[in-house]
This record gives structure tokens, C-alpha cells and sequence, in this order.
């Protein structure tokens, strides 16, 4: 979570209800009826301005390069993935004359992946120049009608194949004609056909860090229409078709600077938060505070807070505040009002911790981190093959850090790696294993942070953020094409993270997937594993939010190897025994904290948030952790945040 408000608490109950693109008095025409060009916009960061400039540009510097034809995986000739893919033979000179024909295509999903079912080529005009169903070659396993609005009974008395299309396609487009549609990519794949000229409307009003927007919002916000409605069954592939056509002219006729005024991002953030939503009580708002929800039902919040620590949230009609005069109060106080209220929020304050308490907790924290990553390995025999077992090793995943340990009477391996998964793989998969003539021990450092270090590992593999995520060493650069073209057997896939490293930009020797469910991903494991695929891997440990803050401490903590903490001096020791010490506090109010919520009533929700601190030192962002009382025991759900004022993350984790 970013560093708190002024208002923490009013913020993350409602109270205090933020515009998120300030006062939009007037419509634009043409687009969404909330936009505004009164808006303050730096326009230079807009995305749009920063690839195409702010002045109006042509045809021919809307089209794809090929290296992004190849970056976004169209496909092209030469291609191992497109061997059997036919070309459209559009092989004239483009200019900013050339025709543009609009293109949407409708699929199904068969035995052998996604096929196409339908195709829609719209002229310069809006004009229909063709709209065919097709029936695919190999049995439909699901005619995915909500998205494509095809049924069997639809379907049935169609004769036209895919070939049929290709061919006629051929025949219609001129030498010079360039694709419009809306990640086209996935239209021409089903097509099963080569375009060279194309321009995408999901890359053409580009977003920042590769997001995308959806066609439905583009052609609200830009052309003022109203496409896809919920009420109609499916898409309409003509409609779709010409509005990407329509997306296109705009862009070509306004300019670059025309459209950033829009500020796409603002008019898409606020769109989100006035969308609707079906209840059980009827169409709700998204953005209906907490308040508004239990006045609706005629319900109140529970607060309790300390006398110092009154917020705007006290003085709401709608909350039922009790001031406390300490944290012991709070507590007991908690135990028992809790139960009365539908929803309700406890409020501890603690002081912060100074900088160098916190600077020196960030530091450990790497190094058990570091530590966890590390495993030993041995006895060798002294003749081993280094070299060999240098391999070995690095088969689970990325090495950081791979020394000789000759102190020993035969030799032994100390291997640094970079992801906590590779580690557990490689103590998995070797230990106790005979390696280069010797039965080998592969463990982890045993040190103070090391010592639950089991424990720990069961529960990131439990851990939700982990549970449909698997992780695969020994990925090769074409991995990621070769898992598309057998994405029938791979039911369930929702992302695929393949990093790459910094300075070299090349891709790393391992990623990891993620699946909708764990069945799913258990079954891709076996498969990736197998003997066709021959891949190291096993469950995720690791969320991302996880790698994203172990890359945000200070470079002092990166320290290479294996470090071992010293004892602490008696002073030190005497000092930490002292019940007042920040650690052994927050660690106490840990275990009270627990214990309240064990004494709540199963099916009670229950966050603890950390907020973080904003200082003179620097700001340091907050922690949430959630969880279900007893989730499996059916009851009447209720809902309780506690909430530490003042303090620092990780610290009641």
C-alpha cells in the first residue's frame, strides 16, 4: 500500500470521496460525457505524445514495424509457428493513400485450440465487403457465445471453411491494403493468414506499461458510440470491425495531440469507478462507500480509538465510536463489542520505529531472504567434475553466486541463486541423491533467520498469491511461441512472466505461469516436466509484490553471499529483553492481535492493515494482510479491519 493520507481511515472507508479527474463541467464532442479539455494534463508524458509527437501523422507512420509485428506475435513468414499460414500476397507499395479495411474475426474453441467461426471485412465507408460464418475443421469443444455470439444451431447448415475464406480474402484485398482491427494479432492467427501492413487500435492509442484498452471503451470515449451492450448475445463482428475502421480515421485526421487532450487514462479510471454492478440488491455502485452500504440497511460501524487518535470518521452518524485511553482498552473493549456490529474497525497506535531500527530490519530481512535462496552441497569426491556439477546446479534456476568450499575434508558447493523456488527445487530434487560417485546432502544454512525456514516455505506454497502459479527452469528463448502453439493442453493459463535481465535485455533461463485454478496448474507441471517438455520446475513460492519490494531496498542491503549475523552484546541482549523495545512490543501486540482474531466469529473477514510511515527520512509503504475466520464454517459473514496507526510494515506480521 503507498504511503498513508492525512485521513488514512477516512480514506479506506469512503468517507471522503476523491474526483479522480477534477471537475469535468462540459462534454467533448465525440466522446465521453464526462471528459474535459479543462483537465490539467501534462501532455509530454502522455504515451501517445511521447511515440508519435504531438503533431498529425500519415498512414504509413500508423502501420506496425516488423519488429513490433514481431514483438506483439503476429504472424509472420518464416516463423516456425507459421509454417502451414497462408499469405494474403499484399506485397504493393503502401503510402498514406492506401485503402484501409477493417477486420474482426469471431472463434470458437475446438479440440486442437481456437478456431475461427466467423469473419467481418469492412471497407473505407463502413461498407461490408464480406461476413461469413465458418465451421470449423475439428470438433467444438465450446462456442465461447457470449463473446462471439455463435451457437450450434447457428452454426449447423454452415458449409464454409477456413480455406474458403483465405481464398476469398485474396481475392479482395488489393496489393496495397492495410488491416485495421483491434488486437489484430489473435484475428489473423485464427485466419491462419500473413498481412504485412496492418495498424492495431489497441497499440495505436498506446498506454503506459503495455496495457491495452478495450475496444468497447475506446469507442465510447472516442466516437461517442455504444458498442457490445450487454443486452445483445455476443459481439457484433461488422459492428467491431468498422469501429476500429472509424478509430483509426479519427486518429489519422485529429492527431496525437488531439487525443492526449482526451486524457484517455483519467476518462478510463473514472469510467471504471461509475460502472454498475449486479447485487443481490439490485445495481449498486462500485465506488458506495462502506457508510452508505450499512445506512442502507440500517446497519452502523463499530470504531474503536484511542481518545488521542480521534478521526473524521468519530463524528459520522453512521459510526458508533468508543474511546478508548490505551491499547489495552481498545483490545478488551474489541472482544467484546465486536460481535454486536456488522463491520467494524480497531484502532492501535504505536510509535514509530526510528530510522535505523527500521534501515537495520530491511537489512535482515534481505539477508534471510539471501539466506533461504543459499543451499550447500556435499561431500564431492576431490576428483569431481566441476564443471558438471556447475551445470547441474544451474538447471534449477539463475545462479548468483556459486563458490567452492575447501574447508571442509572434501569439498563442498555454496549456490547463491536469485529466486527462492530454484533453492527448494534443487534441495527437492538432490538431496540425498548420489551425485559424481557420492551420496550428497543439499541443505540450507542454518543461522537464526534460517531456523523456521520449513515453515515459511509452507506457507508461501499455501499462500493464495502462489496457489495457481508454477515456476520452470530451463526455458528456452522460444518457449514462450512453443507454449502458444500447444495452448489447447494449457486450459486455464492467465499470464506468463518471463523476465529478462536488466543490461542485457536477454531473456532469463526460467518464468513462471500462472493458472486460473490449482488443478489447472498441477496439470501443466506434470505435463512441463514430462519427458516431451523436459523442464525443472515445481510450485511458485514467491508473489511478485515480493520481488518488486526486495528490489526496492536500499543497494547497502544487497550484500553478494552468505552473511552470518553476530550474536548481540549483553548490552544489546539486555536491551531487547526490556519489554518497551519496539521489536519485542510489536511483537507481543502481534500475538494479542492474533488472538483477537481467533476469538472472532467464524466467517468474519478480518484485514489488518499496516500503514506506513511518511517522514523526513522518507516514506515507507504499508502492509495488508487478510484472512477468513474459519472460512470453511457456514455463518452470518462479518467484517473487521484492524488498523495500527503510526507504523512501520512487517512489524505484526
Amino acid at each position: 500500500m503507498p504511503p498513508p493520507s492525512s485521513d488514512f481511515l477516512a480514506d479506506i472507508i469512503g468517507l471522503q470521496k476523491k474526483q479522480i479527474i477534477g471537475n469535468l463541467p462540459k462534454a467533448m464532442e465525440g466522446s465521453l460525457p464526462f471528459a474535459s479539455s479543462k483537465v490539467s494534463i501534462n501532455l509530454q508524458k502522455d504515451p501517445i505524445i511521447q511515440k508519435y509527437g504531438s503533431k498529425k501523422v500519415g498512414l504509413t507512420r500508423c502501420l506496425l514495424t516488423k519488429e513490433e509485428m514481431k514483438t506483439y506475435h503476429f504472424p509472420l513468414q518464416g516463423f516456425l509457428d507459421c509454417e502451414n499460414f497462408v499469405p494474403t500476397k499484399c506485397n504493393g507499395s503502401v503510402t498514406d493513400n492506401s485503402p484501409l479495411f477493417g477486420l474482426d474475426c469471431e472463434m470458437c474453441l475446438t479440440s486442437k485450440g481456437r478456431e475461427l467461426t466467423r469473419i467481418s471485412l469492412v471497407a473505407e465507408g463502413g461498407c461490408c465487403v464480406m461476413d461469413e460464418l465458418v465451421k470449423p475443421d475439428n470438433k467444438i469443444v465450446d462456442y465461447l457465445t457470449s463473446f462471439s455470439g455463435i451457437t450450434k444451431k447457428i452454426l449447423n447448415p454452415v458449409t464454409t471453411k477456413l480455406k474458403d475464406v483465405q481464398r476469398r480474402l485474396k481475392i479482395l484485398l488489393p496489393p496495397d491494403a492495410v488491416l485495421v482491427g483491434h488486437s489484430l494479432d489473435l484475428d489473423l492467427r485464427a485466419l491462419k493468414m500473413i498481412h504485412p501492413y496492418v495498424i492495431d487500435t489497441s497499440l495505436l492509442y498506446v498506454r503506459e506499461q503495455g496495457k491495452r484498452f478495450k475496444l468497447k471503451f475506446l469507442a465510447k470515449a472516442i466516437l461517442g458510440k455504444d458498442i457490445q451492450c450487454p443486452d445483445r448475445l455476443g459481439h457484433d463482428a461488422t459492428e467491431d470491425a468498422r469501429t476500429t475502421l472509424e478509430l483509426a480515421r479519427y486518429f489519422l485526421k485529429y492527431g496525437p495531440k488531439k487525443i492526449a487532450e482526451l486524457n484517455l487514462e483519467a476518462l478510463f479510471s473514472y469510467q471504471e469507478s461509475q460502472e454498475p454492478r449486479n447485487t443481490a440488491e439490485g445495481v449498486q455502485r462500485l465506488n458506495t462507500s462502506v457508510l452508505e452500504c450499512l445506512d442502507s440497511v440500517g446497519q452502523k460501524l463499530l470504531f474503536l480509538t484511542q481518545e488521542a487518535d480521534a478521526s473524521a470518521l468519530s463524528s459520522s452518524k453512521n459510526c458508533q465510536t468508543i474511546k478508548c485511553l490505551s491499547n489495552k482498552e481498545v483490545l478488551e473493549q474489541a472482544r467484546v463489542e465486536i460481535p454486536l456490529f456488522p463491520f467494524s474497525i480497531v484502532q492501535f497506535s504505536f510509535e514509530p520505529f526510528s530510522p535505523n531500527l527500521t534501515e537495520e530490519m530491511n537489512k535482515r530481512i534481505k539477508i534471510k531472504w539471501t539466506e533461504m535462496s543459499t543451499v550447500y552441497a556435499g561431500p564431492f569426491n576431490k576428483n569431481c567434475n566441476l564443471s558438471a556439477l556447475k551445470r547441474l546446479f544451474k538447471s534449477f534456476g539463475p545462479v548468483q553466486l556459486m563458490t567452492l568450499v575447501l574447508e571442509t575434508h572434501q569439498p563442498h558447493l555454496c549456490i547463491q541463486y536469485e529466486v527462492l523456488e530454484a533453492a527448494q527445487l534443487a534441495i527437492e530434487s538432490l538431496d540425498g541423491v548420489l551425485v559424481e560417485g557420492s551420496c550428497i546432502k543439499v541443505q540450507r544454512p542454518v543461522t537464526e533467520l534460517t531456523l523456521d525456514c520449513d515453515t515459511l516455505v509452507n506457507e508461501l506454497e499455501q499462500d493464495s498469491e502462489n496457489r495457481g502459479t508454477i515456476y520452470l527452469s530451463g526455458v528456452s528463448e522460444t518457449f514462450k511461441e512453443h507454449l502458444l502453439q500447444h495452448c489447447s493442453i494449457f486450459l486455464g493459463l492467465e499470464a506468463m512472466i518471463l523476465p529478462k535481465d536488466l543490461k542485457s535485455g536477454k531473456q532469463k533461463g526460467y518464468c513462471f505461469l500462472r493458472f486460473k485454478t490449482f488443478g489447472s496448474a498441477q496439470r501443466a507441471l506434470n505435463i512441463l516436466t514430462g519427458k516431451d517438455w523436459k523442464l525443472r520446475g515445481r510450485h511458485a513460492l514467491t508473489p511478485r509484490h515480493l520481488h518488486a519490494w526486495l528490489r526496492g531496498l536500499p543497494r547497502e542491503s544487497r550484500l553478494p553471499g552468505v552473511r552470518v549475523i553476530p550474536p548481540p552484546s549483553e548490552q544489546e541482549a539486555w536491551q531487547m529483553l526490556n519489554v518497551d523495545h519496539p521489536k519485542i512490543a510489536a511483537w507481543h501486540w502481534g500475538r494479542k492481535i492474533e488472538k483477537l482474531y481467533h476469538n472472532l466469529c467464524p466467517g468474519t473477514l478480518c484485514l489488518i492493515l499496516l500503514p506506513g510511515t511518511k517522514s523526513t527520512h522518507g516514506s515507507l509503504s504499508g502492509l495488508g494482510l487478510m484472512g477468513i475466520k474459519d472460512e470453511e464454517e457456514s455463518t452470518i459473514p462479518q467484517t473487521c479491519v484492524c488498523e495500527s496507526a503510526h507504523h512501520l510494515p512487517g512489524v505484526i506480521s
